[in-house]
């Protein structure tokens, strides 16, 4: 065996956990994931029944021992509650899991009602490097101590109830990789010396309440999320340091002005980029020519203008350029070109043509299209009847003009508005399935199927009749 496999299989052998089988683990440490199980008030699916005294616990659920040992290396529990609502745990975290002296993960996802603080024992564990506590009901502030934890390689609290600011001490987790706080109530600045975290490659603060001008980040950054906060100013020129690694950035849903950044065609990793929402102004960049590896683009809900530069992506997932100052007068040749795009949306974007000119390569993958408030004529029965996995249509404030019972709708298909055109026939029955309908103010008559839809879902028509609208004679 030469020295490279050796060390490889030794590596392996030391440090891999295992389900141990011989002996029962050390009463110090039964005695610690007893007392997390006895602090749990419900566990419907009975995420805990194999917990039992004196068995051995590296057999337990959710319980991942070292190799070859009896001693505890991570506690791993999830619940499913999308698929299974009833495997979900009702408790605290309890203090005693501190006896699990060689811990280095803690992993409790999805398990929606584990209530209370940030667990403080964690500062006990000598080991403890992967923390993962998402998707349950912790609440109260982040310790102002957490840089303490300073072997901690990722912190995930996504999903809680956490307020308070982000602990300046935080910036002394210098060996952490990834930091993910997404959907807390979290508010106030981000630290200054966040860039310290040389190690870092994902952040993730989306959902939150923090404010002020966004700071500068480490180089080796791979996925910055920002989204759903209260960030103002320009995107800093900082940023631009990321440019070689950086693959998602994402700014949507802030208050961020000022003109779009030259020197973000610069970032040719770039997979998805999200800037909708905010009060950006003046034209796009010619430089994003040079973004051909783009698959997500959302610059929606700006105050952009024209010119819209000629795209070189070789195959768009999803592009959303609505709410803008464009006038595109025709969906662009990149975005036809693209063989697997599946959301489309270009709402009053100033787009003049006939529906049947749009022909994209492929329209099997396509689950949202949106050309509301543009100047579109013609049948869109093709179109939407070749879209096989289409979830939603909107084409409100257009010409279009066609029968609607001749619309065909797919069984993902869940949202049609097609408000103020020139639709005329029946109402189908199909309808009846649909999530969200608008057909309003279009040449329709006839009675309406049975629905649940409000009134405001068909007025302005020619003589449909029947709930919710006058009964027919």
């Amino acid at each position: 065996m030469n020295l490279f496999a050796t060390t490889l299989f030794v590596f392996l052998f030391t440090f891999t956990p295992h389900k141990a089988t011989a002996a029962t683990c050390l009463p110090d440490e039964e005695a610690g994931l007893l007392g997390f199980k006895s602090a749990i008030r419900s566990d419907p699916s009975g995420l805990l029944d194999n917990w039992i005294p004196g068995t051995d616990c590296c057999q337990w659920n959710g319980v991942e021992c070292h190799f070859n040992s009896t001693r505890v290396q991570r506690l791993y529990l999830t619940g499913q509650p999308d698929e299974n609502p009833r495997s979900i745990l009702s408790g605290t975290i309890s203090p005693t899991l501190s006896k699990l002296r060689l811990l280095d993960g803690l992993y409790l996802f999805n398990l929606k009602n584990i209530t209370g603080p940030f667990p403080t024992f964690l500062f006990q564990l000598p080991n403890i490097q992967f923390v993962y506590l998402e998707n349950n009901n912790l609440s109260g502030r982040i310790p102002e101590n957490i840089g303490k934890l300073t072997k901690l390689y990722a912190l995930s609290l996504v999903g809680n109830r956490f307020t308070g600011t982000l602990p300046s001490s935080i910036t002394e987790l210098t060996q952490l990789t990834q930091l993910k706080l997404d959907n807390n109530s979290l508010s106030g600045t981000l630290p200054k010396a966040i860039n310290k975290l040389v190690n870092l490659n994902y952040i993730s603060l989306e959902g939150n309440q923090f404010e002020g001008t966004i700071p500068a980040f480490p180089a080796n950054l791979r996925s910055l999320i920002l989204s759903r906060n209260n960030f103002s100013g320009n995107i800093p020129a900082s940023i631009a340091t990321l440019a070689p690694n950086l693959t998602y950035l994402e700014l949507g849903h802030n208050s961020l002005s000022g003109k779009i950044p030259d020197f973000l065609g610069k970032f040719k990793a770039l997979d998805t980029l999200d800037l909708s929402w905010n009060r950006f102004s003046g034209t796009v960049p010619a430089s994003f020519a040079n973004l051909t590896k783009i698959f997500n683009l959302d610059l929606s809900n700006n105050l952009l203008v024209d010119p819209f530069p000629e795209m070189n992506v070789k195959g768009i997932e999803s592009l959303d350029l609505s709410n803008n100052s464009f006038h595109l007068g025709k969906i662009p040749k990149w975005v036809l070109s693209s063989p697997i795009i599946f959301s489309l949306k270009l709402a009053n974007c100033g787009i003049k043509m006939r529906i049947e000119d749009f022909k994209p390569s492929e329209t099997f993958f396509y689950d949202f299209i949106d050309l509301s408030g543009n100047n579109i004529s013609g049948n869109a029965i093709s179109l939407v009847n070749s879209t096989q996995y289409l979830v939603g249509f909107w084409a409100a404030r257009n010409n279009l003009r066609f029968d609607l019972g001749n619309l065909r709708f797919g069984e993902r298909f869940r949202y049609l508005d097609l408000s103020h055109n020139a639709v005329f026939g029946k109402i189908p029955n199909s309808v009846v399935g649909l999530e969200k309908l608008n057909v309003s103010y279009n040449h329709l008559c006839g009675q309406i199927p049975k629905n649940t839809f409000p009134a405001s879902a068909f007025v302005g028509n020619d003589c449909l009749c029947g709930s919710p609208l006058k009964p027919c004679k």
